[in-house]
Order: C-alpha cells, then sequence, then structure tokens
C-alpha cells in the first residue's frame, strides 16, 4: 500500500479550492536551506520563500514568508505586527509551537493560526514556492492564495 504523499499544507490548500503545483526535491544529502532547495529545483531564489517562526515581547508567536536568500529585518518584522521587538524561536521549539519541524515548516496549516506576515517583494511574482509541510516537499502557487491560505498580509520585513 503506497503512503499518502499529501501533506496537511496541501489537503488545506485543497480545501481552500487553492491551485498549486508540488514540487518534491532530494534531501538525502542534508542540504535543506532554502538556496539549496531553490538549486535543487531549478528556481530563482527569489521566488523560493522560506518560513520563519518568531516570538514577540508580548510572548505571541509570529511567522514571517521571505525570500530564501534574504535576511529578516527583525525591527522591520516587529513593526509589521505592533511589537516592540521579535526574536527568532530555537530550533528545538519549532515542532512544539507550529507542529512543522525545521526544513519543513510552511507557513499553512500550522498547528495554531499564528499572525503571519509574507515579504512584499512576493506581490509582483506569478507564482511562489514555499515549504509545502515536510522537508523535501515545496508547493507552488500564487502570492494572493498564499495570503488567502496563510491568512496573511503583506509587510516590509528584509533589510
Amino acid at each position: 500500500m503506497a503512503k499518502e504523499a499529501k501533506t496537511n499544507a496541501m489537503r488545506i490548500l485543497e480545501r481552500l479550492k487553492i491551485a498549486y503545483t508540488p514540487h518534491e526535491y532530494d534531501h538525502g544529502d542534508g542540504a535543506i536551506d532554502g538556496v539549496s532547495v531553490a538549486a535543487k529545483l531549478g528556481q530563482d531564489p527569489a521566488r523560493v520563500f522560506k518560513t520563519l517562526v518568531t516570538q514577540g515581547a508580548s510572548r505571541n508567536y509570529f511567522v514571517f514568508v521571505i525570500p530564501v536568500a534574504a535576511e529578516l529585518d527583525l525591527k522591520k518584522a516587529a513593526k509589521s505586527v505592533g511589537e516592540k521587538s521579535v526574536a527568532m524561536i530555537h530550533v528545538a521549539d519549532i515542532n512544539k509551537v507550529t507542529g512543522y519541524i525545521r526544513g519543513g515548516c510552511s507557513p499553512v496549516g500550522m498547528k495554531k493560526q499564528f499572525v503571519t506576515r509574507v515579504d512584499d517583494t512576493a506581490a509582483d511574482k506569478p507564482t511562489l514556492m514555499v515549504s509545502g509541510g515536510r522537508i523535501g516537499t515545496q508547493v507552488e502557487l500564487a502570492p494572493a492564495d498564499l495570503l488567502r491560505a496563510a491568512n496573511a498580509e503583506y509587510a516590509q520585513l528584509t533589510f
């Protein structure tokens, strides 16, 4: 019996009737950072986005989705969610907070709905890619559909 290939993120996209294209990549070499994933998929790193989870001064969690080669500007990120400051959560806490693991964290389908911001550079792209919810899987979809699926808004998030 074949194992079901769909992830929770994919099931949510389908339930919302959002068109997406799944992409698989080999992660046997352990290179699961975003730039390596973009290269493995033959994609421009500006179209492949990573999901970062932070905790604000209020102790609330916030999700930021930015291009894989970019760096999150913590001040801009905090301002975009009305916090005094935000800090990255520890890798060990990713699963506990999101239900996902490092390298497979999707902005769609986390255990709880967190305030989510997508870098505004996504707005002018026909499609972008984000984690499909497990290592080795990406989903490609329209930026507006990502906003809807993740209940997100655009913000200026990078340097």
